[in-house]
């Protein structure tokens, strides 16, 4: 047998290690390269006119719902639209191999998390100045405002030109691309529709850092699919608002019912009638004592010797909210036309409640309670808040049990209930509702307190939104959320039903990679959702 010569084992030898230096050398590069791709440093050498903090990062892990606190790898406080698109398409063009999402937060009001990027980057909106908010007053008013813009703001601005949207939220320390990007309802809803039916154009960053203008007539298909479309195909840098002539005064009033139906009867009656009030909410009063001496330092009885002798006794009661809009010069006229309306209610006569502020002073009535929280240090708690949307035809079967059964000692905050209508929404928006025309908006707006383990602890609250979510579901009440919260995608699947194909095609079109708004957990990057 012959061996090979000494000189071609050493040069197979010398083969073999220069092979496995290149096999080594190309892992390492590839180990390198998605190392890099959640490492700031490729971060740090984007051009921006802003700036990123890399240290300075742990407020931007907190919320309102104060529950849920997912640290960033970076926040980028933005100068321009530019710097929002640039950071997207930088992290666009590292593709599906980099972890790095994008998160747009705002006032920071959101409840789960859902403006977080676990070690992705933050950018806060609210230093994107760059628009300067611009009102136009001719024939069709609008506004045109940063995405970053609190309501509050856009509303003292706009009452320079006697002018207001026509929507609202009932707390205004929003931003408008927070609210836009879920719906934006209140009292008004039932008249002119949420916010998000109000709005006439939007600049919109995709998740590809494509920076477009979208309106009904432009871009059509994102225009209608970023707004409700819970931050997943953009984020709003503009939006042109509509606008209405403003009032100077409000006549505020508030009535009691002990009887739920008749309750809701007179509140469907208001939001169908065609002279009616302004805005048209309602309460759920469980287990309260002394609650109209409580009204008094705001509003005056109309009967004061009536109002005295009333006596809730810790009952379930419900109040129905209402406003009327007037200028100072029709105040005779105004009071006419209230009487009118309130004598076709059937309250109970003693709690009639009213006062007159200003137009301001009443949109930014939240505020006042807030700043009462704040003083106690009862602000920044856990807010547990369930929000849902019941058909109209099973209101009555969520009451009996939710309050007759689930909710019955007492609350851990306000609960809303009030009707909208369903024709003032419009139905190419990523809004999802119930499938009658008319439906409640009920809301649980909890405050948990820290370290408790009684009825107003965090968990027993979370018992108690899971028990009426559950119910929800048992009785098959065609009930939607508002500000929904889903940890499967399976369970956004059954939220959005027969609409999820629309909603994941546009997301395949306009954030395929699923860089934007991660902490809605809808989509998973480098996860298929076809």
């Amino acid at each position: 047998m012959r061996y090979p010569p000494v000189s071609i084992l050493k040069q197979t030898n010398m083969l073999f290690v220069r092979s496995f230096l290149i096999l080594f050398l190309s892992c390492m590069t590839i180990t390198i390269n998605l190392c890099f791709s959640s490492n700031p440093s490729s971060l740090r050498t984007l051009s921006v006119d802003g700036h990123f903090s890399f240290d300075e990062v742990h407020h931007a892990a907190k919320d309102f719902g104060n529950r849920f606190q997912l640290l960033p790898l970076a926040v980028l406080y933005p100068k321009s639209v530019s710097d929002i698109a640039t950071t997207i398409r930088h992290i666009w063009q590292m593709g599906p191999d980099s972890e790095l999402t994008v998160a747009a937060r705002g006032h920071s009001h959101s409840l789960q998390g859902q403006a977080q990027a676990h070690q992705g980057v933050v950018i806060n909106m609210e230093s994107l100045q760059v628009h300067k908010m611009h009102v136009y007053s001719g024939n069709y008013p609008y506004v045109d405002a940063s995405g970053g813009e609190l309501w509050m703001d856009i509303l003292r601005e706009c009452l320079k030109y006697g002018l207001a949207p026509k929507s609202w939220t009932d707390y205004l320390h929003l931003t408008v691309g927070g609210t836009l990007s879920n719906a934006g309802v209140s009292g008004q809803a039932f008249r002119h529709g949420p916010q998000i039916s109000n709005v006439n154009q939007l600049e919109v960053v995709t998740g590809k850092g494509e920076v477009l203008n979208c309106s009904e007539k432009q871009n059509s298909d994102l225009f209608h699919g970023v707004l409700g479309g819970l931050g997943q195909f953009g984020i709003i840098t503009r939006a042109r608002i509509s606008l209405e002539p403003a009032p100077d005064m409000v006549k505020w009033i508030r009535v009691l019912y002990s009887d739920f139906t008749t309750f809701v009867t007179d509140q469907e009656r208001l939001i169908g009638a065609e002279s009616t009030f302004d805005y048209i909410e309602g309460f759920v009063i469980i287990n309260r004592t002394s609650l109209l001496n409580n009204w008094r330092s705001s509003f005056d009885p109309q009967d004061p010797v009536q109002a005295s002798q009333f006596q809730s006794d810790g009952r379930t009661l419900y109040c129905l909210e209402l406003a009327k809009y007037f200028n100072r010069d029709r105040i005779d006229a105004l009071n006419e036309e209230v009487g009118n309306l309130l004598s076709q209610l059937s309250y109970m006569a003693s709690t009639l409640f009213l006062t007159e502020v200003s137009y301001l002073e009443f949109l930014d009535r939240v505020h006042v309670s807030e700043v009462k929280l704040r003083s106690k240090g009862l602000w920044e708690v856990p807010h547990p808040w369930l929000n849902l949307l019941i058909p109209k035809s099973k209101i009555n079967d969520f009451a009996d049990e939710v309050f007759g059964n689930i909710l019955t000692d007492t609350s851990n905050g306000p609960i809303l209930i009030y009707p909208v209508n369903k024709s003032k929404w419009d139905n190419r928006t990523s809004a999802v509702l119930p499938e009658e025309d008319i439906f409640y908006l009920v809301a649980f707006l909890n405050s948990a307190m820290p370290s408790s383990m009684g009825t107003d602890g965090l968990e027993h609250i979370l018992t108690q939104n899971k028990r009426i979510l559950e119910f929800c579901e048992t009785a098959r009440l065609g009930m939607k959320q508002y500000l929904p919260h889903y940890n499967t995608q399976g369970e956004w699947r059954a939220h959005f039903g027969p609409r999820w194909e629309v909603f994941a095609q546009r997301k395949s079109t306009y954030d395929p990679l699923a860089i934007l708004a991660p902490g809605q957990r809808i989509f998973q990057k480098g996860i298929s959702f076809s």
